[in-house]
C-alpha cells in the first residue's frame, strides 16, 4: 500500500482550529458536496438534504471521564489516561465493578511516579471514597493500572465519573472545562466507552433529529468505542508503515437487519460509523468462508476480494449471529479506509474537517476521491471551523 501521506496534507492555520463550540449545535456551517459541486449550508438545513428513504446511522457511544488527576504526597501531579479495561475486558462490566479494576492507561508526568500507589480522595456528594492506583505492568502504549476502592456501594463508572476530566483532543492545546463535559458529547450517546467523540454527531439537536424521523428517515445506532489512538498522526512516509488502532463495536441483531433490507441510500454520521459499516461488511465476508470473523485486522480488505455485495454479507453475518445465540454482534477493528479501497455500505458521509496527513483524511480520499482538495480549499477560503469543534461537512459518493 504505497500511498504517500505527502499527497494528502494540506496547509491548516491555527485560527482555522474550533477551541471551542457554537452555542448552538445546529448552527454549524454545513458544506454540501454532491456530483461535484459544493454548496454552502447550515446544519439546521440537514433534513432537507437527506432523502426520505435514507437510512442514517448513528455511533451513540458515550465519552467517558477518562483523564483521572491523581496526586504524589510531595504534590506532583500525575495524570492517569484510562484507555480500556484490562480485566475484566467487557467495558460493561469493567465500569460495574465495585472494589478494583484494572485498565489500560497512558501516564502523564510519569518520571514524577517511580513506585507505590497513588490516592485520591473522591468527593461523591455522599461518603468520601478513597480510590488507589498501582502500577501492574508495562504495556505498548503505557500501563496496566488496578484501581481499588474500600466502599462496595459506589462502582468504577460512578467513581470515574466524579474523579474524572473529560479528554478532548491534545490539539485544542487546552484543559478541558465545564462546557465540555456537555458540549463533547451527543445528544444520542448512551453506552459508555470511548475516549473520544464521535465528532459529526456533535452538531445534531433534538430538533433536527425529529425533522428527519418525520420525514420519513430511518435512525439506527450501532456502537462504536472511541480509542485515542484516533488523534494517532501518521508518522511515516508511506500509509504501508502506519499501524491502525484497534477499536471494539457492538451491533444489534435488529440493526443488522435493517441494514439488510432497507433498500433507500444509507448515510453514515461520522468516520467511526462508516468504519464499523465496512468491518460488518467484512465480518461477513470471512463469516461466509468460514473463517475468524470477530476481528478486522488492518489489511483484510486489501488481502480479501471481497466478490458479494453488503446485503449478502451481511446477511452471512446475521446467520452467524443467531448461531451463536447472540442478540448483538460484537467485534473489533483495525480496518483503514484508503483512497482505492471499495466503500460498499453507504451512499453519504457525514463528516467534520480533519487534520492534514491523518487516516481520517485518506478516509474522506476514499468517499470523494481527488475532489478532496477541492472541497478543503472551500472550506478554508469560506472560513470553515475545522477539526473537533468545528463544522460539518455532508458528502456523497463520487
Amino acid at each position: 500500500m504505497h500511498i504517500s501521506i505527502d499527497q494528502y496534507t494540506y496547509n491548516l492555520p491555527t485560527e482555522k482550529i474550533a477551541k471551542y463550540p457554537l452555542t448552538e449545535r445546529d448552527q454549524s456551517k454545513l458544506l454540501l458536496f454532491s456530483d461535484g459541486s459544493i454548496d454552502n449550508k447550515t446544519f439546521s438545513d440537514l433534513p432537507n438534504l437527506i432523502p426520505a428513504d435514507a437510512m442514517l446511522l448513528f455511533n451513540n457511544t458515550k465519552v467517558i471521564r477518562a483523564r483521572l488527576p491523581f496526586r504524589k504526597a510531595t504534590g506532583a501531579r500525575i495524570e492517569i489516561f484510562c484507555l480500556e479495561p484490562a480485566s475484566p475486558t467487557d467495558v460493561a462490566i469493567a465500569f460495574e465493578q465495585t472494589q478494583e479494576v484494572t485498565w489500560n492507561c497512558m501516564v502523564g508526568n510519569l518520571k514524577k511516579w517511580k513506585e507505590g500507589a497513588l490516592e485520591m480522595e473522591v468527593d461523591t456528594g455522599k461518603t468520601p471514597v478513597v480510590v488507589k492506583a498501582e502500577k501492574v505492568s508495562k504495556t505498548n502504549d503505557g500501563f496496566v493500572i488496578r484501581f481499588r476502592w474500600e466502599n462496595p456501594e459506589y462502582t468504577f463508572s460512578e467513581l470515574m465519573e466524579a474523579m474524572g476530566k473529560t479528554p478532548i483532543p491534545p490539539y485544542l492545546e487546552r484543559e478541558s472545562e465545564e462546557l465540555d463535559t456537555e458540549r463533547y458529547q451527543t445528544v444520542y450517546s448512551r453506552e459508555q466507552g470511548s475516549v473520544a467523540a464521535p465528532t459529526a454527531g456533535l452538531h445534531f439537536t433534538p430538533e433536527v433529529m425529529n425533522s428527519l424521523k418525520n420525514k420519513g428517515v430511518l435512525l439506527t445506532n450501532l456502537t462504536l468505542h472511541v480509542g485515542a489512538g484516533t488523534f494517532r498522526p501518521v508518522k511515516s512516509e508511506t500509509i504501508a508503515d502506519h499501524k491502525m488502532h484497534t477499536e471494539h463495536f457492538r451491533v444489534p441483531l435488529e440493526t443488522l437487519k435493517q441494514l439488510k433490507n432497507h433498500t433507500g441510500p444509507k448515510v453514515a454520521v461520522g468516520t467511526t460509523t462508516l468504519r464499523t459499516l465496512e468491518s460488518l461488511y467484512w465480518a461477513g465476508v470471512l463469516a461466509h468462508r468460514g473463517k475468524a470473523f470477530h476481528h478486522i485486522e488492518q489489511w483484510t480488505p486489501y488481502n480479501n476480494e471481497g466478490m458479494i455485495s453488503f446485503e449478502d454479507a451481511i446477511s452471512h453475518l446475521i446467520e452467524a449471529t443467531e448461531k451463536e445465540g447472540k442478540s448483538h454482534f460484537e467485534g473489533s477493528t483495525a480496518i483503514i479506509i484508503v483512497p482505492g479501497y471499495e466503500v460498499r455500505s453507504i451512499k453519504g458521509l457525514v463528516t467534520n474537517f480533519h487534520q492534514p496527513g491523518s487516516t481520517l483524511l485518506l478516509l474522506v480520499a476514499a468517499i470523494v476521491g481527488e475532489n478532496w482538495k477541492k472541497i478543503y480549499d472551500h472550506a478554508l477560503k469560506n472560513d470553515y471551523r475545522f477539526l473537533s469543534y468545528g463544522d460539518s461537512s455532508l458528502l456523497w459518493k463520487a
